[in-house]
């Protein structure tokens, strides 16, 4: 056998290195290049532009528009927007506890939060706010208003407000205060003594909201669980890892990071002595369930510690981090993807392999890769994560969504309290009264005229195209019957979908009277997926067997 010189390998590494070398010079030069570019677009602009522009947000819609092409998830933050982030992240801001909605020109209390400074001041659902700190409020917008509303913990508020009830006018005034938005704002004792606790965000401190209710839940007796992760979009990582901490042993592999950079790549471990390893879990999820809600779900379905019920999650397993851009301002920028113990990301859509025309598609099925739970159960990666017992989803009508964007919910429930102000409501209980929904049907009977339905809209477009290929006086006649028929068969909606108004109609009103809490725990009431968590947790055979033997399916 022959041997090359050595001097053959050096000059072949030499070339390489020549290689690599023009390459990234040459990137660095075309960045250098774009810079420039970039520098005198703005500047010509700034000068030469027939009107004069605003330079500061022709800035920021640069920033904006250099990460456009990536992800969602990847964003500029510049300083105005940080309150809004903390909000989300944190779950606290200052300000007096309310939520608020536009009506006309007019502002109204929407819901005060329990306990909160709005609560204690006597505002309530319906209170038209007149005017904030001596200015009136009168086409300010629900923007505007909820702006000036916020504050600095400790400062004073002075609210002229038109009461619900009695239409006087009164002047009160708020402290402000530290307001935290609970991340678990409702769990209760089911029948059974199954405990149900539904977690909304993952925000600072949700962990130990979620380790009071299991405590909580538990001294009342709780022998099952269930985690209610329905549309939780998420939040903060390490508050995952500490939830899963409570069902697992110490030490437990919950998810990594893997990115470019290998500070991006990190495994986090539960670090902390579990409350219980054996009580049975189910999580509840659907469609909404994103990002560290999935990481929940899916590492406790990775190490067979719950068994999950519902709808194929979001599928968002990409990883975001914020770096500092000067001036206050932040860039929030995906860093890495995250993998649950089984070794699977359940990341949906390739944002990393455009079609030709920029939009994204989900993984392929081609790509999509089979991995095992600790007990060797069959799962998969590429799109969300599957839940061991598959449900129906319970989707809102078309009517019931157009009859709430016009308000007719808020109106019904607003004359259903005047005329009924000293009822006692208990949520488990309430039901409307028949005659109700009949004077509810009347009242929403102009928002019932404003409604399209799917339908009509695909009778238009028919017409539309019909037009355009000189066909319309063929199949005029027949889409003005069709059309006919359905105008007169509004009030048919009301009876078609009488059971989901009702139950609608049924929430605003408990919301006036036992805020939030009161409008979940009335919802249990008719919770399909809440039934079957049920029927799976008073089931010990079947709950075993789940979790030792039945895979998830692949679609």
């Amino acid at each position: 056998m022959l041997k090359r010189p050595k001097h053959i390998f050096t000059a072949v590494a030499a070339a390489v290195a020549i290689a690599l070398f023009t390459a990234a010079a040459d990137k660095d030069f075309k960045i250098g290049q774009n810079i420039e570019i970039l520098v005198n677009l703005f500047r010509d602009l700034n000068v030469f532009y027939v009107d004069e522009v605003d330079a500061e947000k022709m800035m920021q819609d640069a920033a904006a528009g250099m990460v456009r092409g990536l992800d969602p998830y990847t964003e500029f933050l510049p300083a105005e927007k940080m309150t809004d982030f903390e909000l989300m992240t944190t779950g606290k801001y200052g300000g007096i506890g309310s939520l608020i909605r536009q009506k006309g020109e007019w502002v109204y209390i929407a819901e005060p939060y329990k306990g909160s400074p709005a609560d204690k001041a006597g505002l309530e659902i319906g209170d038209k706010i007149l005017e904030i700190n001596g200015v009136s409020a009168r086409g300010l917008g629900s923007a505007k208003v909820s702006s000036m509303m916020k504050g600095e913990p400790g400062s004073t508020l002075r609210l002229k407000v038109e009461k619900f009830y009695t239409s006087d006018t009164q002047t009160v005034t708020i402290r402000r205060e530290r307001i935290s938005i609970p991340a678990i704002p409702f769990y209760t004792l089911l029948p059974d003594s199954i405990g149900y606790i539904h977690h909304s965000d993952f925000t600072e401190g949700c962990a130990e909201q979620m380790r009071s209710a299991v405590m909580n839940l538990k001294a009342q007796g709780a022998k099952g669980l269930i985690l209610d992760y329905r549309s939780n979009g998420g939040g903060i990582l390490q508050e995952a890892v500490a939830i899963v901490s409570l069902f697992v042993p110490k030490g437990t592999e919950v998810v990594s990071m893997r990115g470019r950079q290998k500070e991006s790549n990190k495994t986090y471990y539960t670090e902390t002595e579990p409350i219980d390893t054996l009580i049975p879990i189910a999580v509840l999820t659907d469609s909404y369930t994103a990002s560290s809600a999935e990481i929940v779900a899916g590492a406790l379905q990775d190490l067979d510690r719950a068994v999950l019920i519902g709808r194929r999650t979001f599928g968002k397993g990409l990883v975001q981090s914020t770096r500092p851009t000067g001036f206050n301002s932040y860039l929030k920028v995906t860093t890495a993807k995250y993998y649950i113990p089984s070794g699977r990301c359940i990341q949906a859509i390739d944002y990393t392999h455009r079609n030709p025309n920029g939009s994204v598609g989900y993984v392929a099925d081609s790509l999509i890769s089979q991995f095992e739970t600790r007990s060797g159960r069959k799962v998969y990666d590429g799109g969300g994560i599957m839940p061991d017992i598959l449900t129906e989803p319970q989707y809102a009508s078309g009517f019931a969504i157009s009859l709430y964007e016009q308000g007719a919910f808020d109106d019904a429930a607003d004359m259903f309290m005047r005329e009924n102000r000293d009822m006692e409501i208990d949520p488990l209980t309430f039901s409307l009264p028949q005659e109700w929904y009949a004077r509810f049907s009347e009242l929403a009977a102009g928002a019932a005229e404003k409604y399209k339905s799917e339908t009509e809209t695909a009778l238009d477009n028919l017409a539309a195209s019909a037009e355009r290929e000189l066909l319309l006086p063929e199949i005029k006649q027949y889409a003005d019957s069709i059309r006919g028929k359905i105008a007169g068969d509004r009030n048919g909606y009301f009876q078609r979908h009488r059971e989901e108004l009702t139950q609608l109609l049924e929430d605003e009103i408990l919301l006036r009277r036992t805020y939030a809490e009161g409008v979940a725990a009335h919802k249990l009431l008719t919770d399909k997926d809440v039934e079957k968590a049920e029927q799976v947790l008073s089931n010990p055979t079947e709950y075993r067997r789940i979790l030792s033997e039945q895979d998830t399916d692949r679609k």
